[in-house]
C-alpha cells in the first residue's frame, strides 16, 4: 500500500490525540501538517515524534516559544488567523482529519474542500453552520467527506452504496443525568462528568443537554441529504448500537462495537479498507441486553431548539450553535445555571432574522451576531440579578 500523508488540525484535544494513536499502528501513514490552538508543549512533542512539515498555532508569542522547542528540527512553525487553513491545503496531505472544535474548524474546512482533499471531518459545527455550501463545494471540487463522529461514522458504513434511507435512527448515551430526577443544582464538575466518552468541555456539557445530539442531527441532515423528520434520536446507554439506518423495506441495518472513538477515526483514514486489531472485539454474550428509550424533550429542550433550527433553515442553524457556544462557557463560569443553558439559547434564536440560502460571510455574520446577542442577554441578567439585590437591601 502506497504511504498515506495526512495533516491533523486539533492534534492536541481528544479527537487528535485519539488520532495519532491510531497512526501509530498504522506503518502506511505519515503526518505531513499538525495545528492546535494554544498547547504548544504537547504540539512540540507531537512534531518531535511524527516530524511533520508543518505546525500551525494562531498566536505568534507562543510560535516563538513553539519554533524554541524544534529549532533542532526541520519542521517550519506558522501562525496567524490562516495559519491552520495553510495545514489543511498542504499539497502533500492526502487526508485531511479536522478535530478543531466550535466555529473555528469552519474556513479550514471549506479550504480543504476547496482544495479536493479527503476530509475525515470530527468537527460537526462546519457542517451545522454552512452544510449546504460546504456539501455543494464538494461537488465542484471531488473531495470526499467522511465523518468521524461515532454516529454519523455508523450511518455512513450501513449506507454504503445502498439507496436512500427511509429513516436514521441516532443513538445518544443520555449522558450524565439521563436518570436524574431535577436538573437543578447541577455543577460544572458534574455536568463534566460523562459515564462513557472523554471527549473537550463543550461537547461534554452538549451531550448533558442533548444540544449534541440536536447538533447531530443537522449534521446528519446535510451529510447523508434527509430530511429532519426522517432522524429519530434515541437514547441508548451502553453506547454499544451506534446508529442504524432503516430501508423502505421495513430492514433496519445497525453498526455496533464498544465505544472508542479509534475505530471511526481509522475508518475514515482507511476507508474503504479497514484496520485490524485497534479495539476489543465485541461480544454480544458478554453484554447481556441493550436498552433503548425516546429522549425527554421536556428536560432536554436542547434537542428541539436543534431540530426547529435545522426545519427554519438558513442562517438559523449558525445562531443556534454559536448561541449554544456562549451559553456553554457561561454555565461553566457560574453566570447561568445549567437549565439556563436552553434558556438563553431560545433568547437568541427567537430574536433572529433568518438570511435564507446564505453565503460564508453571511453565515460567518450570523455567528457574530448570535455571539453579541448572547453576551448582551447575560449582561442584562447580571444587571437584574443586581438591580434585585439592591431592593431587597
Amino acid at each position: 500500500m502506497p504511504l498515506k500523508k495526512i495533516a491533523i488540525l486539533g492534534s492536541t484535544g481528544s479527537i487528535g490525540l485519539s488520532a495519532l494513536s491510531v497512526i501509530r499502528k498504522l506503518p502506511e501513514f505519515s503526518v505531513v501538517g499538525l495545528s492546535a490552538k494554544r498547547n504548544v508543549d504537547l504540539l512540540a512533542l507531537q512534531a518531535m515524534e511524527f516530524s511533520p512539515k508543518i505546525v500551525a498555532v494562531a498566536s505568534e508569542e507562543e510560535g516563538k516559544a513553539l519554533r524554541k522547542n524544534l529549532a533542532r528540527t526541520d519542521t517550519l512553525v506558522i501562525t496567524g488567523e490562516s495559519a491552520s487553513i495553510a495545514v489543511a491545503t498542504l499539497n502533500e496531505a492526502d487526508i485531511v482529519l479536522i478535530a478543531i472544535s466550535g466555529a473555528e474548524s469552519l474556513l479550514p474546512t471549506l479550504a480543504a474542500i476547496r482544495a479536493g482533499k479527503r476530509i475525515a471531518l470530527a468537527s460537526k459545527e462546519a457542517l451545522v453552520l454552512a452544510g449546504e455550501i460546504l456539501m455543494e463545494e464538494a461537488k465542484k471540487s471531488g473531495a470526499e467527506i467522511i465523518p468521524v463522529d461515532s454516529e454519523h461514522s455508523a450511518i455512513f458504513q450501513c449506507l454504503e452504496d445502498r439507496k436512500e434511507p427511509k429513516r436514521v435512527i441516532l443513538t445518544a448515551s443520555g449522558g450524565p443525568f439521563l436518570n436524574r430526577p431535577t436538573l437543578e443544582n447541577i455543577s460544572p464538575d458534574e455536568a463534566l462528568s460523562h459515564p462513557t466518552w472523554a471527549m473537550g468541555k463543550r461537547i461534554t456539557i452538549d451531550s448533558a443537554t442533548l444540544m449534541n445530539k440536536g447538533l447531530e442531527v443537522i449534521e446528519a441532515v446535510r451529510l447523508f441529504n434527509v430530511r429532519p423528520r426522517d432522524i429519530e434520536v434515541v437514547i441508548h446507554p451502553e453506547a454499544i448500537l451506534h446508529s442504524a439506518v432503516e430501508f423502505s423495506d421495513g430492514t433496519v441495518i445497525a453498526c455496533l462495537s464498544n465505544p472508542d472513538m479509534r475505530l471511526a477515526i481509522a475508518y475514515a483514514l482507511t476507508y474503504p479498507e479497514r484496520s485490524n486489531g485497534l479495539i476489543k472485539p465485541l461480544d454480544l454474550t458478554e453484554l447481556g441486553k441493550l436498552s433503548f428509550r425516546k429522549p425527554d424533550i421536556n428536560r432536554f429542550p436542547c434537542l428541539c431548539l436543534a431540530y426547529s433550527a435545522i426545519e427554519k433553515g438558513g442562517t438559523m442553524p449558525a445562531v443556534l450553535n454559536a448561541a449554544d457556544e456562549v451559553a456553554v462557557e457561561a454555565f461553566l463560569e457560574g453566570k447561568i445555571p445549567f437549565m439556563g443553558i436552553p434558556k438563553l439559547i431560545e433568547g437568541v434564536v427567537s430574536a433572529h432574522s433568518i438570511v435564507d440560502s446564505p453565503n460564508i460571510e453571511e453565515v460567518l455574520g450570523a455567528d457574530r451576531w448570535a455571539r453579541q446577542k448572547a453576551k448582551g442577554l447575560l449582561e442584562d441578567k447580571v444587571q437584574r440579578t443586581r438591580d434585585e439585590k439592591e431592593e431587597k437591601c
